[in-house]
């Protein structure tokens, strides 16, 4: 094994990735591996593209691949993925598939390996973002209900209430009598001052009022007559 079995998956490769591949030496190339991101509603950023860069061994397959994975140049930073600080993670990912894999050819296991391992990291990672945003979305409508709903009513604040309820509807009962009868009152005062000669007379008033005159009349008569049978001399 060895060179011949490198020319070999090297143009299975080309078949496959023809317009991802780009030869650098003969046993040096590079893969344009662009992920699928499942976009959010609020997400615009375009899918990352990772460059997964493949160097033979004189004796690959029996012995790994050299492998190196960075961004394209210019990349813009994506949200959930940041291929310097996560090259890592995503290259150890592989070591299981290339154990399990010497002796074959194994670059085109190794891709889509890379491609998984990738998509799922930034699922993740936006599934944590969601869920935070969920939660704090789920604080402001508790908060906005909080505002509507008031304080959760229990036995005690119902019989709180109750009492503070019962105390103000006698307050207010007893206010209305008062008013009740002092307007009342103004009216009979009103009425009797408004009364009608029948009215008087019906009520025997009319009797007190003559009784009061002829008292009267009665003083002034004996005033007047010691002063007529006054004589008046020459």
């Amino acid at each position: 094994m060895g060179r011949d079995e490198q020319t070999e998956e090297r143009e299975v490769l080309d078949s496959i990735f023809a317009d991802e591949i780009t030869d650098i030496t003969d046993t040096l190339y590079r893969i344009a591996i662009p992920l699928e991101v499942v976009q959010h509603d609020d997400e615009t950023e375009a899918a990352p593209i990772l460059l997964l860069t493949i160097a033979y061994p004189e004796t690959y397959p029996d012995i790994p691949p050299d492998l190196a994975l960075s961004a394209p140049p210019d990349a813009p930073k994506h949200t959930y993925l940041d291929i310097q600080n996560d090259k890592a993670r995503l290259l150890s990912a592989l070591q299981p598939v290339i154990e399990e894999s010497l002796g074959m050819a194994m670059v085109f296991t190794l891709v889509n390996t890379l491609k998984d391992s990738a998509e799922l990291l930034i699922s993740e990672r936006q599934a944590a973002a969601q869920a935070l945003k969920d939660i704090e979305a789920a604080k402001a409508e508790e908060e906005e209900n909080r505002k509507f709903h008031g304080t959760a009513v229990t036995r005690e604040t119902f019989l709180a209430w109750r009492e503070r309820f019962r105390k103000e509807m006698a307050e207010a009962e007893e206010k209305r009598k008062e008013d009740k009868e002092a307007e009342d009152k103004k009216r009979r005062v009103k009425a009797e001052e408004r009364l009608t000669g029948k009215q008087l007379f019906e009520r025997g008033l009319v009797g007190k009022v003559e009784e009061d005159e002829d008292e009267v009349d009665d003083g002034d008569h004996d005033l007047i007559q010691p002063i007529q049978e006054l004589k008046v001399e020459d």
